[in-house]
């Protein structure tokens, strides 16, 4: 571990405390992107911890980055976070219940922007469009915590292996109150080799090649878990001459229906 990796998890844990932490360093990866001048290096963080429960995806990647402020420039050009309250681990480690289980009243555009918030600097730096969709009604009622858990980790990977292009978030209403949630990139495609282990969790890519989609966070084998527990399926489609997208549908009703 580098000296800038290990004072980012010194950091991190001395302020979260996490019940699970990983740290991985892609400097070398991301040495000849765009915007990579600062001498900053590029790492991921995995983080845990029920100092996080009770609060939105976008209040727990601001407490990481104002604990990491100092960092910013000099050590650390860029940063991808996956933060989880301890409760959604659980769904990780097998279980089959939401934290945010109860539907309650959210706004689709919401979540659509804050992930699109958390994600444009890294789209920005490699020169990348990302395009947001919302639909109409934009008020509904479902697990507002896990779906925003999905569209990140989706929109992350589509980012990491697109070097050029755009990257969309889509919510489209379908027939009653069905939603159709995607994310597409103009990226390579998935390597047809990877197809049987795309879903296994933390799936290590071949030495030297660069693979349509890896284990980003905790990767699609929590999202398939997550959408599966929204009472959906997660499916794509891809091709070399036209990316990759993934897509679900979740019955949202209208809030106030």
């Amino acid at each position: 571990m580098s000296e800038i990796a290990g004072k980012i998890e010194r950091i991190l844990r001395a302020r979260f405390e996490p019940l699970h932490f990983e740290l991985r360093d892609d400097s070398a990866r991301h040495a000849g992107h765009r915007g990579a001048t600062s001498g900053g290096g590029h790492y991921h963080v995995l983080l845990v911890s029920a100092v996080f429960e009770g609060r939105s995806l976008l209040d727990r990647h601001r407490m990481v980055n104002e604990a990491l402020a100092e960092m910013f420039g000099a050590e650390i050009h860029a940063l991808g976070l996956s933060t989880l309250a301890s409760n959604v681990m659980e769904l990780a480690r097998g279980g089959t219940r939401l934290a945010d289980d109860h539907p309650s009243p959210f706004s689709v555009t919401d979540v659509l922007e804050s992930v699109g918030d958390i994600v444009r600097p890294m789209a920005e730096e490699k020169g990348l469009a990302v395009r947001l969709l919302p639909p109409v009604p934009d008020h509904r009622l479902g697990p507002a915590q896990a779906l925003s858990r999905v569209l990140l980790n989706l929109t992350t990977n589509a980012i990491k292996f697109t070097e050029e292009g755009v990257v969309e978030i889509v919510a489209k209403a379908r027939d009653g109150s069905v939603v159709e949630f995607s994310v597409r990139d103009t990226g390579r495609g998935i390597n047809p080799d990877t197809v049987e282990t795309l879903f296994l969790p933390f799936r290590p890519g071949p030495e030297g090649a660069r693979m349509a989609f890896s284990g980003t966070g905790l990767g699609l084998a929590l999202c398939r878990k997550l959408v599966r527990a929204m009472g959906s399926e997660l499916a794509y489609e891809t091709s070399p001459d036209w990316g990759t997208r993934f897509y679900f549908e979740l019955d949202l009703p209208p809030a106030g229906t």
